[in-house]
């Protein structure tokens, strides 16, 4: 008899049965792997749409805050600890180590300011920075937590060929499936549509 079963009804079969009750903690390895992949190519995507706003400076603020609530729910599932002044912490000195992306990203969110030609230089620009930073990040992350780290062991620079090998992999699909990365086995049925 177990205390944690519930029971449920099986649409497909139309009978009762009983399960154990989804706990997140029990998450084999392989399901947390693709559940937060999953988790940062969606928050890719919100961090380019953060970065078409048209005001310079509020759009790196708000693809820092998803950036911040990514990292938060990365480590919710693999359940690491996480403090708000920890996050950014971490994630401010993993943004040191990608200089050329947060100087572009900072660089593109200053064109905003040029009318008209800087505003359309920006919008194709910081979108693509931005989602981009955000999955190397993500991915990053993901890498380290599974390995058994927490924020508070994390080393950027030992992350740097990782994150170099995460570019590329964003720049290949981006290429291959036009804007945003897509999931394994979605990016030819996406290129033979077209």
């Amino acid at each position: 008899m177990a205390e944690s079963s519930s029971a449920f009804v099986n649409p497909q079969e139309g009978e009762a049965s009983t399960v154990a009750a989804p706990d997140a903690s029990a998450a084999t390895s392989g399901n947390r792997e693709e559940v937060a992949s999953k988790l940062v190519e969606r928050f890719a995507l919100w961090s380019g749409v953060a970065g078409l706003v048209p005001v310079p400076v509020i759009d790196v603020i708000a693809v820092a805050g998803i950036q911040l609530q990514m990292l938060r729910r990365i480590s919710q599932i693999y359940d690491v600890p996480f403090t708000e002044n920890s996050g950014k912490a971490v994630l401010a000195s993993l943004a040191g180590t990608m200089i050329p992306t947060t100087s572009g990203i900072g660089a593109a969110s200053m064109l905003k300011t040029v009318p008209i030609a800087g505003m359309l230089a920006s919008a194709f620009v910081m979108p693509a920075l931005s989602a981009g930073a955000t999955y190397a990040i993500g991915k990053v992350f993901v890498q380290h937590f599974a390995s058994g780290g927490t924020l508070l062991d994390f080393n950027p620079p030992d992350y740097r060929e990782f994150i170099k090998s995460q570019k590329e992999l964003w720049d290949s699909r981006s290429k291959s499936s036009g804007a945003h990365p897509s999931t394994p086995g979605t990016s030819e049925a996406a290129t033979s549509s077209s």
